[in-house]
C-alpha cells in the first residue's frame, strides 16, 4: 500500500509560480512511476504530468509544455510539479498518482488515469486574473 500526500497548493496571480509536493511513503519509491493530475470545477480529471521510475522519462499535457516541470527526488521518496507562468485556467484541485510495478505505463499510456493504483487527497491551486 502506497500513502501519498501532496502540499504547496495556494493562491497565486497569474503569471506566478507554485511548487507541488508529493510525498510518498508505503513502497519503494524508485520503482514507481509518478504524475500529476488535475480536476477543475465541473469537469473531468485530466493528466497534467508524469514522470518515469528512472527519471528518463517526462509526459507533459500540451496545456503546460514549457511552464510545468515534473522531477522527483528518490532519495527523499518526492515528486515535485514546478509550475510557472500560471494561468487562471490552471486552477484546479491537483492530485498526485502512483503507478506501481510490473504493470508499468509509458508514454500516452501514463496520461490515462486507470492506470495508477494510488492517489493522493489533492491540494488546491487557484489563480487570480
Amino acid at each position: 500500500q502506497v500513502q501519498l500526500v501532496e502540499s504547496g497548493g495556494g493562491l497565486v496571480q497569474a503569471g506566478g509560480s507554485l511548487r507541488l509536493s508529493c510525498a510518498a511513503s508505503g513502497h519503494t519509491f524508485s520503482t514507481l512511476v509518478m504524475a500529476w493530475f488535475r480536476q477543475a470545477p465541473g469537469k473531468d480529471r485530466e493528466f497534467v504530468a508524469a514522470i518515469s521510475w528512472n527519471i528518463q522519462s517526462t509526459y507533459y499535457t500540451n496545456s503546460v509544455k514549457g511552464r510545468f516541470t515534473i522531477y522527483r527526488d528518490n532519495a527523499n521518496n518526492t515528486v515535485y510539479l514546478q509550475m510557472n507562468s500560471l494561468k487562471p485556467e490552471d486552477t484546479a484541485v491537483y492530485y498526485c498518482a502512483a503507478n506501481a510495478p510490473p504493470m508499468y505505463c509509458s508514454g500516452y499510456g501514463c496520461h490515462n488515469g486507470r492506470v495508477y493504483d494510488y492517489w493522493g487527497q489533492g491540494t488546491q491551486v487557484t489563480v487570480s486574473s
